[in-house]
């Protein structure tokens, strides 16, 4: 069995007299493809927040590929780690190519005076070309789809090849063509970076792309399930999760849920 690329153990998290976390244990190994499930406010933030070395526990603990968080240098330990956020705060008009070029400096804006060497450029031209953007390299950010977008930020947080992806409700705004095409780029990459580990934030279950392997399922910041995806997430576990009767079925690979009518009508 693999070393953990990320572990917590028995980790609460308070902000202020709130308790937003109570418990939470999360072993995620190379290769493993997590999804965190649950309702508004559960919690889900908070744990990806410690998996990106941006949050440190109130207790217990928490290792980022083999380090632990409050014994390392936080900004180094970010570098090896890719993050997919829709809401990324860019402002500046670059391009497709530059916005995937921050993925190696780390950084939201290219930074002043940096010139990336040619092996960064090939590396950088190669993920435009695999995430399908060979025709909007030259493109500008404000121009994009949000779809478009999408892609463009799995190939700038693969630029920095990291052993742990992040990925906070990736498909958040995208119509159900584009959220279906970046789905399938997910996918693909469980077949094409067979050792990164991924873990993926989302509160719907049509959105978990069909290479998760594992879920952990919270409410009001605590487990209510965790483990091989088949065995978390059933319609027991995702009704007590999100309080209503939900029946959830898997088919071809991809998730349902709906209201359980025999339930609801008993």
């Amino acid at each position: 069995m693999t070393a953990p690329v990320l572990e917590l153990r028995d980790v609460t998290f308070r902000r202020g007299s709130t308790q937003i976390l109570d418990g939470i244990d999360l072993t995620v190994r190379s290769g493993e493809h997590w999804a965190l499930l649950g309702p508004n406010g559960a919690g889900k933030s908070t744990i990806l927040g410690f998996c990106g070395a941006v949050t440190h526990p109130t207790s217990g603990t928490v290792e980022v590929l083999g380090r632990r968080l409050g014994r390392v240098e936080l900004a180094a330990l970010r570098r090896d780690i890719g993050h997919v956020n829709p809401r990324h705060p860019l402002r500046s008009p670059l391009t497709v190519r530059e916005v995937v070029l921050t993925g190696v400096t780390g950084s939201i804006e290219l930074p002043m005076r940096w010139r990336p060497d040619p092996v960064q450029l090939a590396r950088v031209d190669e993920l435009v070309a695999e995430l399908g953007l060979d025709a909007l390299a030259d493109a500008v950010w404000p121009t994009l789809s949000q779809g478009e977008r999408g892609r463009a930020l799995i190939a700038r947080a693969l630029a920095g090849e990291p052993r742990l992806l992040l990925l906070d409700e990736p498909t958040t705004g995208l119509d159900v063509a584009a959220r279906e095409q970046l789905l399938e780029t997910i996918a693909e990459l469980a077949r094409s970076a067979r050792d990164m580990a991924t873990v993926l934030v989302t509160h719907h279950l049509e959105e978990l792309p069909e290479s998760t392997t594992h879920a952990l399922l919270i409410a009001h910041g605590r487990l209510v399930a965790s483990g091989p995806i088949d065995a978390a997430v059933t319609t027991e576990t995702v009704s007590t999760a999100f309080e209503h009767p939900i029946r959830v079925e898997r088919t071809d690979g991809r998730w349902t849920a709906r209201a359980h009518r025999r339930a609801l009508a008993g």
